[in-house]
């Protein structure tokens, strides 16, 4: 399967920003893998970037005084920065400065990533069709599986704590789906 050659990805002389979004545990890390793998196999040039890694401190969304579905949505991620500061660069920098997220400690390393020249850079990460974020994709793919296909792919240690998937991202991915319609409007939708 050549999803890259199928969806028009083919780089030339620019970067191609895909999009890799999906529920949790819908299948974005195993897709991205296997785009890792084609993108060495052929030598193309290429960074991936996991919207996880941008998370920001517990204090800021976690007890905010929200709804956790809201905290969730609105603040696990600094939406605005990352508008501003990744997305916005990503077709014109060489380098990007990141803070990326060290959840053992709760802070943050600041890394310089090289961006290529030419190639395609795959930022994979929930939420990617929201309005603010939307329109710096070249293309997005969204991988569509069922809630319960989802939780079961949960650790059993994981699948303990329902409630907090029931409170927390359960409503916020309705929210998301709600609002959003990403099945319906990213360019490729795959059933994971």
């Amino acid at each position: 399967m050549d999803l890259l050659n199928s969806m028009g990805a083919h780089h030339g002389n620019s970067r191609f920003v895909l999009g890799i979004d999906g529920l949790s545990r819908s299948g974005k890390t195993t897709l991205v893998q296997q785009l890792r793998f084609e993108l060495e196999k052929e030598d193309r040039p290429y960074q991936i970037f996991h919207l996880d890694d941008f998370i920001v401190e517990r204090a800021r969304r976690y007890h905010t005084g929200s709804e956790e579905w809201q905290e969730y949505f609105h603040l696990q991620w600094d939406v605005e920065w990352l508008s501003n500061h990744f997305f916005q660069k990503l077709k014109a920098e060489e380098q990007i400065t990141l803070p990326f997220y060290e959840g053992s400690r709760d802070t943050h390393d600041d890394r310089t990533i090289p961006l290529p020249k030419k190639g395609l850079i795959i930022i994979e990460g929930v939420f990617l069709q929201r309005e603010e974020w939307r329109h710096f994709f070249d293309k997005i793919i969204y991988l569509d599986c069922l809630r319960e296909t989802r939780f079961n792919r949960e650790s059993n240690e994981t699948k303990k704590n329902r409630s907090k998937f029931e409170n927390r991202y359960w409503k916020a991915e309705d929210y998301y789906i709600n609002r959003y319609h990403p099945a319906e409007s990213a360019d490729i939708m795959i059933t994971s």
